[in-house]
């Protein structure tokens, strides 16, 4: 959506100490920049794939499958590391197409995301009618996996390893955990500093006063407000 995303990554690379740098994309337009992308910076990439049938695929995005393909394969050769798949698991659309996707990674050598529909940013009835608990396909990927790992910083969320193939498994936010091991500052389209994702009452412009001129003390002491306004979303007790 942006003409100017080789040069956003590669101003974004130049920063000192930057660590990493990932982009989460449908990969339907991927295939054409995977390479020049990577070469100016971006580490690794996030691609939906809801499904491997055409039909489904085109249903649930309104795109083509072949191209969110092309864009893996693209990912894939142009030297990401990780490349991941996310799936976002819907009920009566894709469950049956899970073996397809853990199949597919295998093959690619990439990494597959079940994620669980959240009903953040959907309709109540849109989650009521798709929502569907991983519960099961968590118990099939423990009787498959050789070994089962957490990411601490990232919700404690769970991470199986089968023979050549790796699976992470995503819940929904809506819990302790996630606020417990929540280590994110975000920063919204209008450029306001967002300390909670579930939250919308106590966002810090950072926007103006960087228009206005702020030197890095400033914006360190904006960044430091922001993060002082972060408390748990879902509080225990």
């Amino acid at each position: 959506m942006r003409k100017d995303l080789p040069e956003i990554v590669s101003r974004i690379s130049a920063i000192q100490g930057l660590k990493d740098l990932s982009l989460t994309t449908n990969g339907l337009l991927l295939g054409g920049m995977a390479k020049d992308l990577y070469e100016r910076g971006l580490k690794r990439v996030n691609i939906s794939l809801p499904s491997l049938n055409d039909e489904t695929y085109r249903r649930l995005t309104g795109g083509k499958l072949q191209d969110a393909l092309a864009g893996v394969k693209s990912a894939i050769e142009a030297g990401f590391c990780p490349v991941k798949l996310n799936m976002v698991i819907l009920k009566d659309v894709n469950v049956a197409d899970v073996s397809s996707l853990i199949e597919y990674a295998r093959q690619n050598g990439v990494v597959l995301q079940l994620i669980e529909l959240d009903p953040i940013n959907v309709s109540g009835d849109y989650y009521l009618t798709h929502h569907r608990s991983l519960e099961e396909q968590e118990k099939l990927l423990k009787e498959q996996a050789l070994t089962v790992e957490s990411r601490p910083f990232m919700h404690n969320r769970l991470i199986y390893r089968l023979p050549n193939v790796t699976v992470e498994v995503v819940h929904p936010i809506e819990n302790t955990d996630f606020c417990m091991h929540c280590t994110r500052m975000r920063v919204t389209s209008d450029g306001k500093l967002k300390p909670c994702l579930m939250r919308n009452d106590n966002l810090t412009d950072i926007l103006t006063p960087m228009r206005k001129g702020a030197n890095d003390a400033q914006l360190r002491q904006l960044l430091i407000q922001a993060n002082q306004l972060r408390e748990p979303y879902n509080k225990s007790g």
